[in-house]
């Protein structure tokens, strides 16, 4: 099964492109290079011959029931998520060692601190990844990790409501190019980072998961220091059902395990 969907792709400039967030020390204020808003076609992965698996394509949709409630003060269900994304990953990825460094609760509201990304993109560049490695874990124990498998794996999932709007989806690494890339400065008030952005590309196939419930997840590959592609992904611009009025929320977890 088909949908249609529209998301914003980077274009290529000479010069070097960046995000501004939280500018001028205010809070959710983000500052954005040019984006081109483009219609897509994506493919739904619960639909009949569709198959998406990790290995391949470097993202897997999964049923991963959740007891915390998101709605209570962040210290009381951060340890306990933190619990069951470790055990997830440990069991579908088959890693060694989780450690989990970030948890963003998104909402689609005009007024919200993070609202979905709408711009196509990955989280680190190859030398952004290698940067936060050291930034997580210190020069002396990044350089230990430097010497295995490891890799940094998103972890995103509905809260409250099964996704109607704004679905999160992914562009396959086997229909892109290498120069449909373009490298992005992420700047904060305290911190520098690398991300990477994509240009668009009539060859690009989307994938998605229709009507997400928050017992489900999606689990995704930003960076792998064995070769794994990382995936592009965005917030599409679509509604499954018009009848439906409730707001996109997701919590998207970032991660860092061994393998």
């Amino acid at each position: 099964m088909t949908q249609t969907a529209t998301v914003n792709y980077h274009v290529h400039k000479p010069e070097q492109q960046a995000f501004h967030l939280d500018a001028d020390g205010i809070k959710g204020n983000l500052i954005s290079p040019e984006l081109r808003s483009t219609d897509i076609t994506v493919l739904d992965a619960r639909g009949d011959g569709i198959s998406v698996s990790f290995d391949v394509d470097s993202v897997t949709f999964t049923d991963a029931p959740t007891k915390v409630n998101f709605s209570a003060e962040r210290a009381d269900w951060e340890k306990n998520y933190d619990t069951e994304l470790t055990e997830l990953l440990k069991k579908k990825l088959s890693a060694k060692e989780v450690i989990i460094f970030d948890h963003t609760i998104r909402v689609d509201d005009p007024n919200a601190v993070r609202p979905p990304a709408r711009n196509v993109h990955s989280d680190y560049s190859e030398d952004g990844a290698k940067q936060r490695l050291i930034d997580i874990l210190g020069e002396d124990q990044a350089a230990e990790w430097n010497k295995g498998h490891y890799a940094f794996i998103n972890v995103w999932r509905p809260v409250d409501n099964p996704i109607n709007s704004a679905p999160l989806g992914f562009v396959r690494p086997s229909s892109l190019s290498e120069t449909d890339w373009v490298l992005l400065d992420l700047i904060y008030p305290d911190r520098k980072g690398q991300i990477l952005g994509l240009v668009a590309n009539p060859d690009h196939e989307w994938v998605y998961q229709s009507k997400m419930t928050p017992d489900e997840v999606a689990i995704f590959n930003i960076y792998d220091n064995d070769g794994l592609p990382s995936i592009a992904h965005s917030a599409l611009d679509m509604i499954e059902d018009e009848s439906i009025h409730t707001i996109r929320k997701s919590i998207e977890s970032r991660t860092l395990i061994r393998y």
